[in-house]
């Protein structure tokens, strides 16, 4: 495993390994990583020749009064946890690297920015859909792999790949949890105990949707005032916003028709978390 700090350094080794008819995968993270990053390298891994890295607290995606500055990381450690895959490169470049002095050019994918999480952070995806716009222009992968934790993340990424005919395929996989259902994410490190409790009820409640479901019921409104009651019965959640959409166009829906995205998002304690899956009505 080689590590690289620099642009022009990564774009060098990119342009080796294609010239030799390698195929890359690439996964893109801020670090901390857990379980659930290493499932997206290990599939990167399996259906790829070489496989990179890339390690890079955004600041372009965080808001001024979000966690910037407090966002868990530790190089060694992300580095020992990547050796089993194993992992070719390692991009890990300073800010300065990814937005040099000067820098006034930025991507946006306008509709789907604006529900979601976009309500409440309305600059996190310009930031998103900008560094890995660069990420992708710098390492050049033929894949790149995303969480489904993530949801609008990915289909956002996704409709910037396509509108702007960029060479490279942008796959999901699913949301890795722990034991107890939490959906793993490298915040949940600043969850007090008693928080960590609380912020099951968000993996409870997908539970509940997709269990009323299967009992029969369709209407939206009628399982997010179930999941909604759950989630702020818990004595450190403090509910951003529950909502069925159409997993594609991320539009709301009244009823459930063949299948729909639940998607939560609270902060609880301090962290704010996010989950979601896809309910069926069958």
């Amino acid at each position: 495993m080689e590590l690289i700090t620099e642009t022009e350094k990564m774009k060098t080794w990119t342009r080796e390994k294609r010239a030799n008819g390698m195929k890359i995968g690439f996964v893109p993270t801020m670090g901390y990583l857990h379980q659930g990053h290493l499932s997206l390298m290990k599939y990167a891994r399996s259906h790829c020749d070489s496989l990179v890295v890339s390690i890079f607290i955004n600041p372009a995606q965080f808001g001024p009064t979000e966690d910037f500055k407090t966002y868990p990381q530790n190089l060694d450690r992300d580095l020992e946890l990547m050796k089993p895959i194993p992992v070719d490169m390692v991009f890990n470049p300073a800010p300065e690297q990814i937005y040099p002095d000067g820098f006034q050019t930025y991507v946006e994918v306008a509709k789907l920015t604006r529900v979601l999480c976009g309500v409440n952070r309305p600059t996190h995806f310009q930031g998103v859909t900008t560094v890995v716009a660069k990420l992708f222009n710098i390492v050049r992968p033929h894949l790149a792999v995303f969480g489904q934790k993530d949801f609008q993340q990915l289909v956002v990424i996704q409709r910037m790949v396509k509108d702007l005919n960029m060479d490279v395929e942008v796959v999901g996989q699913p949301t890795v949890r722990e034991e107890d259902g939490l959906a793993m994410s490298s915040r949940n490190v600043h969850l007090l105990p008693g928080e960590r409790k609380s912020a099951l009820a968000l993996s409870e409640a997908l539970k509940l949707a997709q269990e009323m479901a299967r009992q029969g019921q369709r209407t939206a409104a009628e399982i997010l005032r179930a999941v909604k009651k759950h989630i702020e019965s818990q004595p450190y959640t403090q509910l951003q916003y529950a909502v069925l959409v159409d997993p594609e166009t991320l539009e709301e829906v009244e009823v459930i028709e063949g299948k729909a995205l639940l998607a939560l998002a609270a902060v609880v304690g301090k962290p704010r978390l996010i989950d979601n899956a896809i309910i069926t009505a069958y």
